[in-house]
């Protein structure tokens, strides 16, 4: 990778001669580094990693995105037409490999930060890493990504199960589970999308155990991506979007209460607002309406080789795959420095610093419905200018 670093050494003392260090080499700290370097602004990546992009080399094989091509790029470079409409996994991979090479991004990969503390002159930010380096930054962009630590719920008789049990982040195709009875915990956009990829790909029985029904999307409705709606709405009232939103379901999107996913009482966008990102439709209904994927209560624990579920059912699956989601995993890193709320994730956003933390910036721990990606470009333009306002760097650079 061109211009990129291998290891990592303390820099100079002097506020003005240290760099910006971003935490992570996934999409939204590549763009972070690439919007502070248009700046004039040293920026290094650390990634913990052997290769940028990790998380996304580890989803299942199956996965596009559910954002359009031309709305998932990163500032600076297009993605290119060849990857369709909707990229697959290995083409963003792609893109994000080009995107660091295209920019010549200083990269330094294998190396984990454990935790981020002021300077002892308050003039920075002291960064401790894999072998004991001590990095000293003038600002950190912290990148680490939403989905981080996988989570699994502390169900009852969980320890004691006897029959196969794996997170969602550890599933990749369908073909070991050919044959077989699968229960899929969770209907979120993974969780609906690996219970289809089980019944296409030959499982002989598929159950998705929902606790809450999920608002269900059309990806694109007569050519016209969920996404830019999502766009359109971010700035309008709540109350409204979910008016609109509850009409054109119904119009778009079948009744499967009869099949055990009645439509939610909470509108759409009061859900979004809670952290609830409606699922996108890759097959699930046509799933669901011919009893290709049953839907089922919610897991509420396990009995040796049983799983209880939420109604008194008992069930007897030979796998289960908990699509229950990530933490963030932030305390670790930042616990101490006040910038977390009670649930682990950043008090302040992109461009907007936690008070006593200026400097430090978070990007990439929202979900929203506008697209990951599309936020992620847009915040590392806006931490880009908000680092060179502090560094007081008044103008792009001439060459």
């Amino acid at each position: 990778m061109t211009d990129s670093t291998t290891s990592a050494q303390p820099t100079a003392p002097h506020p003005a001669d240290r760099p910006v260090y971003v935490v992570g080499g996934g999409p939204g700290g590549l763009a972070a580094a690439y919007a502070l370097r248009a700046r004039g602004i040293r920026a290094v990546v650390l990634e913990r990693s052997d290769h940028v992009g990790a998380s996304w080399r580890r989803h299942y094989d199956r996965l596009r995105l559910h954002t359009t091509r031309r709305l998932s790029a990163l500032p600076g470079l297009p993605m290119p037409r060849r990857f369709g409409r909707w990229p697959a996994r290995d083409d963003v991979v792609r893109y994000l490999e080009k995107y660091a090479e295209h920019h010549r991004l200083e990269i330094v990969t294998g190396v984990e930060v454990s935790r981020i503390e002021r300077t002892p002159d308050g003039t920075g930010w002291l960064l401790h890493a894999t072998g004991g380096r001590e990095l000293t930054g003038a600002a950190v962009v912290v990148a680490t990504g939403y989905n981080h630590t996988p989570r699994v719920p502390d169900w009852p008789g969980r320890d004691t199960y006897t029959g196969e049990f794996l997170h969602a982040s550890a599933y990749r195709a369908p073909q070991p589970y050919a044959g077989r009875d699968v229960l899929v915990v969770g209907v979120g956009n993974t969780g609906a999308e690996i219970a289809v990829d089980l019944a296409e790909g030959g499982a002989a029985r598929v159950r998705l155990a929902v606790r809450t029904p999920p608002h269900i999307v059309r990806r694109s409705t007569a050519g016209w991506p969920a996404q830019y709606s999502g766009v359109l709405v971010r700035r309008l009232p709540v109350g409204l979007v979910d008016r609109v939103s509850r009409v054109q379901a119904r119009v778009a999107i079948p009744d499967l209460t009869a099949h055990g996913l009645p439509r939610p009482d909470a509108g759409l966008y009061s859900r979004v607002r809670e952290g609830a990102i409606p699922v996108q439709d890759v097959g699930l209904i046509d799933a669901v309406r011919k009893g290709t994927v049953e839907v089922v209560a919610a897991v509420e624990g396990f009995d040796e080789g049983a799983v209880v579920l939420a109604d008194g059912a008992r069930i007897t699956p030979d796998v289960v795959i908990a699509a229950t989601g990530y933490l963030r995993g932030l305390e670790p890193l930042v616990g101490g420095l006040g910038v977390l709320d009670e649930r682990g994730r950043p008090v302040a956003h992109g461009p907007r610093t936690a008070p006593g933390a200026p400097g430090l910036h978070f990007t990439g721990y929202t979900n929203p419905i506008s697209g990951n990606l599309r936020e992620l470009a847009l915040d590392a333009e806006r931490i880009a200018r908000a680092v060179a306002r502090a560094r007081g760097v008044s103008r792009l650079p001439t060459a």
